[in-house]
């Protein structure tokens, strides 16, 4: 079985991400919100920072950002057990990576 002929399944996250500095600002914004609240399990999990944990700190808004496209392979490893069983039997590749707007540049994470 294969997912529509699909070989590698990206998750990429991007620079400047206003929803990903709303989350780092702990905006609610109505209908946002929820999607916001996607994001809280990365800022939790972001333990380098210790001071400026906001928007406000490019650094912080980087390793959330990547923390969230990891939390993102985790949940589709975990929802989805057709591609769990098709990436273990090594017909589909998972990858994470970083879409730089300023350069666009993908750097694809280990």
């Amino acid at each position: 079985t294969r997912i529509a002929g699909s070989k590698i399944i990206a998750v990429i996250g991007h620079t400047r991400c206003g929803a990903i500095t709303g989350a780092c600002n702990q905006v609610q914004l109505g209908h946002l919100t929820a999607l916001l609240d996607k994001v809280k399990p990365a800022i939790e999990a972001e333990t380098a920072t210790t001071g400026n944990r906001t928007g406000s700190n490019p650094d912080f808004v980087i390793n959330v950002t990547e923390l969230n496209v990891r939390h993102a392979i985790e949940r589709i490893r975990k929802e989805s057990p057709i591609i769990r069983e098709m990436e273990q039997e090594g017909k589909i590749r998972v990858v994470g990576g970083l879409y730089e707007v300023e350069t666009g540049r993908v750097t694809f994470y280990d």
